[in-house]
């Protein structure tokens, strides 16, 4: 049995932050989970290609401590909790960690490993970059026009869980309280009282459909947008397109039916843009007022100066449009910041059009307080366990992540250099093998082989 206490590394030391700024030793002590599933022969690949990056990046000046910690059901079994109190602790302390896919517990207690660590540690910011690398088979005609960075609100939206089952009194107690309260909403609610129910019941049974009794059975769920949620999110947004010189910054909503939140979030993001970046960034807002003003011509005419002394242009979509025009102008799409299911949703229709999850990268990060959690983005994929035969791209690339966050560029840039060397190599796992004209399919940790000496 695996020792069920945190081992710390002997001969590392804390990355810390101070003004805001992380403080990156050249021994960092970082927490790994390796996850669940297909997690171990990921984390097992994925570990070999970062301390191979950082070998090669520094000659042996540096070198991350790793510190196993648990979670999932490796943490259930050795300690009987999917989420030990000192896993959190652990993540919390040491600022910076990775993580491998985590198997959520089916019949109640946490709806979400994942959610439960971003959402205690407040990590505010989603970040899903997505690339394609030359010779990954793609779905779409372009995939090269792909390059974009999402920005997805990782605390609030639906996705802060506040739910109430149909049937239950928590779920009766709020109808009842918007009955009394704003009656015009509560006509909204299709089915909200017994005798709307039974009344369509009847109306279902004229055409066939069997008799039964049936109550009042309506979940309802609150979908909470802040300012101050926005603000950080699109304030982040906006400071990495700035210092990464990126074009544009997309604010993705549907604000034009659920106005007091998406639309909410829209008209606070441009006014964080003009609050906080003023000199640095064209709004479509400014945009709008000068043509208000002066007419389409000038407002044109601003835009087109401000792009042209380099200012980042800060737009919005509408969610459905956008979903749609990352498939037919993926290119007009640079960096985008949106709330929590918008993201869900785009980042990963964005994977499938580069190469799918296997390979995508993500981060949950508090820019503030400096604490952020690296992982792979797809499922554990428990049939493939232990078999040394899934793509480890996701976790190797989320590695690369997490190196540019410490400051470890050189590191970075090998691992991507590594992979891009090793896909077009075409020695590659399954599940580009299969698509990829004249490919070899070789194991997990042979790929992690091609992805090193391809550095």
């Amino acid at each position: 049995m695996a020792e069920t206490s945190i081992k710390v590394p002997e001969g590392g030391a804390k990355i810390t932050i101070q003004n805001g700024r992380l403080n990156v030793p050249d021994n960092p002590i970082i927490p790994f989970i390796e996850g669940d599933g297909t997690g171990p022969d990921i984390w097992r690949a994925s570990v070999r290609v970062l301390d191979a990056a950082v070998a090669k990046a520094y000659g042996g000046k540096r070198q991350i401590h790793w510190m196993e910690v648990f979670a999932g059901e490796k943490a259930n079994n050795l300690l009987g909790t999917w989420l030990p109190d000192a896993t959190v602790d652990a993540c919390r302390d040491y600022l910076v960690s990775i993580k491998g896919p985590l198997t959520t517990p089916v019949g109640g207690g946490i709806r979400s490993l994942n959610v439960a660590l971003r959402q205690m540690l407040d990590l505010f910011v989603c970040l899903r970059p997505v690339r394609w690398f030359k010779g990954v088979p793609s779905p779409v005609r372009m995939p090269e026009k792909v390059d974009m960075v999402i920005f997805r609100e990782n605390t609030e939206d639906i996705y802060a869980g506040i739910e109430y089952a149909a049937g239950s009194d928590a779920a009766q107690k709020l109808l009842d309280f918007i009955q009394a309260n704003d009656p015009k909403a509560f006509d909204k609610i299709r089915f909200g009282t017994k005798a709307k129910a039974e009344g369509w019941q009847k109306a279902l049974e004229g055409i066939g459909s069997p008799a039964r009794d049936v109550g009042v059975n309506v979940g309802i769920g609150i979908k909470p947008v802040s300012y101050l949620g926005t603000e950080r999110l699109v304030h982040s947004a906006i400071a990495y397109a700035i210092q990464n010189k990126r074009k544009s910054v997309t604010i993705v909503h549907k604000g034009n039916i659920m106005k007091y939140t998406e639309g909410a979030f829209r008209n606070w993001g441009y006014e964080v843009a003009e609050k906080f970046f003023g000199d640095k960034v064209y709004t479509w807002e400014q945009w709008e007022r000068t043509k208000a003003a002066d007419g389409e011509a000038a407002a044109n005419a601003e835009q087109k100066a401000a792009l042209a002394a380099g200012k980042v242009l800060i737009k919005d979509s509408i969610a459905d449009i956008t979903l749609q025009q990352v498939l037919t102008r993926p290119d007009e799409f640079d960096v985008i910041a949106t709330l929590n299911l918008n993201g869900d949703y785009l980042s990963d229709a964005l994977a499938a059009q580069v190469g799918g999850i296997g390979i995508a990268p993500g981060g949950n990060i508090n820019g503030v307080t400096g604490h952020a959690v690296f992982e792979a983005t797809h499922g554990t994929a428990p049939k493939y366990a232990n078999l040394d035969k899934v793509n480890p791209g996701s976790v190797v690339l989320s590695g690369e992540m997490m190196l540019r966050y410490m400051g470890w560029t050189e590191a970075a840039d090998a691992i991507i250099r590594g992979m891009d060397a090793a896909i077009a190599g075409k020695r590659v796992t399954y599940d580009f093998a299969r698509l990829m004209e004249g490919a070899t399919e070789i194991k997990c940790s042979e790929f992690a082989d091609e992805v090193i000496k391809g550095m």
